[in-house]
């Protein structure tokens, strides 16, 4: 594996010596401002005490963003009723979470099924097996007995479950058509998820964690309306560029046309890391749309986005029970559907 700083990587290179893309209309992005928090980190780690992370901190304006978002969503939880089912059996369910809904209302939002039939006695002990973003739509899965749970909650924890995921960015145009990119991950001192040098991994944070590894393989499938949606690629047989995060990521504060591409992305994460996805994609220099958390703009061609476009494309495991491989896939979203429909 190359170990390659960000900052000298191909893409920045590529940026530098290519010319930019057509303009497009510029982006409202929430901009990190250094707080005193990571004054105080920066100061700790001078002293050898806790590392320093190399991706920015939220921006002070995103507390008002997610608040809001978080009341809207809670409403929404509170009122669904309904998660659409891509499989089922007597053992587990597949279904297809919204954007904007929290995880657990699908618990209650099975329809009339082997999970809402019956007695007391006899309804399923229903438990998550997998979880994801509020904002992030997509495959979930649903088990009905505590055996089921146990065995498919240690194949996620192990990484035995293959997951992909499409992403709309807006930012930089990556030179690379598929990378792996392996960084640490931990929480800074004021609970942030933060990207770590790899480095690091091992070493304390406050609070009492520590810097744990998490990486990422991405595929690009188009750059502003360029490019070939095509089936998720077995990434055990391509060969990739890798990078190995070891300094800071590229400044995203300055202006220019060359930012402001449209990047669809597929996302195949090797580890299970809280965030994983938004915060590799913030490093690489685009920022997934509407992540307001990650650099990601608020608002494009004049639409505001109550959500990121994070979309958990499909899923792959062995059946806890009869021991067959399966393979589920969710319905595209519209951002997706639309990107893909502008692509030549």
């Amino acid at each position: 594996m190359t170990r390659l700083p960000l900052l000298h990587s191909p893409r920045f290179a590529a940026a530098l010596t290519t010319p930019p893309p057509p303009p497009l209309p510029p982006a409202r992005r929430l901009v990190a401002a250094a707080a005193g928090g990571d004054l105080s980190l920066a100061m700790s780690a001078a002293t050898g005490e806790y590392p320093v992370p190399v991706s920015p901190p939220y921006p002070a304006a995103s507390k008002d963003v997610e608040l809001r978002r978080a009341m809207t969503a809670s409403a929404r939880s509170a009122a669904y009723s309904s998660a659409p089912v891509v499989f089922e059996d007597e053992w587990l369910a597949v279904v297809d979470k919204p954007a904007g809904v929290y995880c657990d209302a699908l618990l209650s939002a099975l329809p009339s099924s082997a999970a809402t039939l019956g007695d007391e006695a006899t309804k399923p002990n229903l438990h998550l097996a997998n979880r994801l973003d509020r904002d992030t739509s997509g495959l979930m899965v649903i088990t009905k007995c505590n055996k089921v749970a146990g065995k498919l909650v240690k194949a996620f924890t192990e990484h035995k479950v293959k997951k992909t995921y499409l992403a709309l960015c807006i930012g930089y145009p990556p030179a690379w058509e598929k990378i792996k990119i392996c960084s640490g991950h931990g929480r800074s001192k004021h609970g942030a998820w933060r990207v770590y040098a790899m480095s690091d991994v091992g070493r304390s944070l406050p609070g009492g964690s520590v810097v744990r590894d998490m990486s990422t393989r991405f595929e690009v499938l188009g750059i502003n309306g360029k490019g070939q949606f095509r089936e998720p690629s077995n990434f055990e047989v391509d060969e990739t560029e890798s990078i190995t995060v070891q300094e800071k990521a590229a400044d995203l504060t300055s202006d220019g046309d060359e930012k402001n591409s449209i990047i669809l992305v597929r996302a195949y994460p090797q580890s299970g890391r809280t965030h994983q996805i938004r915060l590799h994609c913030q490093y690489l220099g685009f920022p997934i749309r509407g992540d307001v958390k990650y650099s990601g703009v608020i608002e494009w061609n004049g639409v505001d986005y109550d959500g990121h476009a994070l979309h958990a494309e499909s899923l792959s495991f062995v059946h806890p029970v009869t021991g067959l491989p399966v393979t589920f896939r969710s319905p595209l979203p519209s951002w997706a559907n639309e990107f893909i429909s502008t692509m030549a």
